[in-house]
C-alpha cells in the first residue's frame, strides 16, 4: 500500500503544526476604574497635609487665643510678626545657627570621608564607632551634653583644667551659647555627611588617579583637581539634608537652654513654641509657620536650582 505522498504530508504537517485562529478578544477600557486605586492616597495627602495647612492659613487669620474666642483680623498678625524685633533676632539667630550647624558638618565630614576611604588597619571598627553618634535620640543627646557643660561639675571644664585652660562658661553665656550648640551639631552629624560623601567616593574611577600619578600630581593634587570635582553633587546633596535639619532643630536647644540665657539662643522654632504653647497665641504663632514654611521652601529651591548648576571649577 502506497504511503502519503510528499505534498499530502507536507499539508497535513502544516495542518497540524498550525495555530487556532484567534478571535477577536473585546476591548475592555479600564481608566474608569483606575481612579479607585488613588483614592486611597488622594485621601491621606488632603487629611494629612492639605487640611492641616489649609487650617493654618486660616488661623494665622484669626486672633485666636487658648480660653478665648476667635476673631478674623486678616492680616494683622503678619504685620506685626514683621514689626516684632524679637521675631527678626530670632530669624537671625536662626540663619547664623544653620550657616554654622551646615559649613562645619559639611567641611569636618568631607575630611572624614577621605580619611576613612583609605585603607588602614581597624577601619570598619573605626568608621563604626564614628556613626555612632547619629543613631542616639536628641533628647537624650541634650540630656548627656546638658550635664558635660555644667560650669562647676561638668566634665568638658575640668578636662580645660588639665591643660591650664579656664573653665568656660558655655550654654551659660549669651555670647558662646550659639557656637556650643553648634558644637553638638557638629559632633552628631558629621557622619552623616561622612557616609554621604563616602558613599560618592567609592564609586569614583580608578584611572584618573592612576594618569595623574603619572604625572607627578600629589595627594593635594588628586583631591584638588580629581577628587572633590567628581565627588561634589555628593557634597550638594549633604548640603541640602543639612540645611533643612538646621533649620528645623528644637529638642537640642529647647533641652539645653529653653532659648536662654534670656532670648540669646531662641531661634525661630523655639519662638514659635513660646507664642503657641506658653503665651496662647495660636493666631500669631500660625501665621509664624506660615512664614518659616515660605522660607524653607525657598531654601530649598535655592539650594535644589544651586545643585542642578553646580560644577566644581578646579
Amino acid at each position: 500500500m502506497a504511503g502519503p505522498s510528499p505534498a499530502m504530508t507536507r499539508r497535513g504537517v502544516k495542518d497540524v503544526g498550525a495555530s487556532p485562529p484567534t478571535r477577536p478578544t473585546t476591548r475592555y477600557d479600564f481608566s474608569r476604574k483606575y481612579w479607585l486605586f488613588a483614592v486611597p492616597a488622594v485621601v491621606a495627602i488632603l487629611a494629612v497635609i492639605v487640611f492641616p495647612w489649609l487650617f493654618t492659613l486660616y488661623m494665622s487669620t484669626q486672633d485666636w487665643k487658648i480660653g478665648g474666642g476667635s476673631a478674623f483680623i486678616g492680616w494683622s498678625n503678619y504685620a506685626i510678626l514683621f514689626q516684632d524685633e524679637r521675631f527678626l533676632e530670632a530669624v537671625g539667630r536662626t540663619f547664623w545657627f544653620t550657616a554654622l550647624a551646615v559649613v562645619l558638618p559639611v567641611m569636618l565630614g568631607v575630611a572624614a570621608a577621605v580619611m576613612f576611604h583609605r585603607e588602614f588597619p581597624f577601619r570598619g571598627i573605626l568608621r563604626s564607632i564614628f556613626t555612632m553618634p547619629m543613631m542616639a535620640t536628641p533628647v537624650a543627646v541634650a540630656l548627656v551634653w546638658t550635664m558635660m557643660f555644667h560650669p562647676q561639675l561638668g566634665v568638658l571644664n575640668y578636662l580645660l583644667s588639665l591643660v591650664g585652660i579656664p573653665p568656660q562658661a558655655w550654654v551659660y553665656d549669651p555670647s558662646t551659647v550659639i557656637p556650643t550648640l553648634v558644637m553638638i551639631e557638629v559632633w552628631q552629624w558629621t557622619p552623616l555627611v561622612m557616609l554621604i560623601v563616602l558613599g560618592g567616593l567609592a564609586s569614583l574611577p580608578r584611572e584618573p588617579y592612576e594618569s595623574a600619578i603619572i604625572d607627578g600630581a600629589n595627594a593635594w593634587h588628586l583631591f584638588r583637581h580629581i577628587t572633590l570635582p567628581l565627588v561634589w553633587p555628593y557634597v550638594m546633596i549633604a548640603v541640602m539634608l543639612r540645611t533643612i535639619d538646621a533649620l528645623k532643630v528644637f529638642d537640642n536647644i529647647f533641652v539645653i537652654t529653653q532659648g536662654g540665657p534670656g532670648t540669646a539662643s531662641e531661634t525661630m522654632n523655639i519662638f514659635l513654641y513660646l507664642q503657641a504653647f506658653q503665651f496662647y497665641k495660636l493666631g500669631y504663632a500660625s501665621a509664624l509657620v506660615v512664614v518659616f514654611f515660605i522660607i524653607i521652601v525657598v531654601l530649598s529651591l535655592l539650594l535644589l536650582y544651586a545643585r542642578q548648576r553646580s560644577k566644581w571649577n578646579a
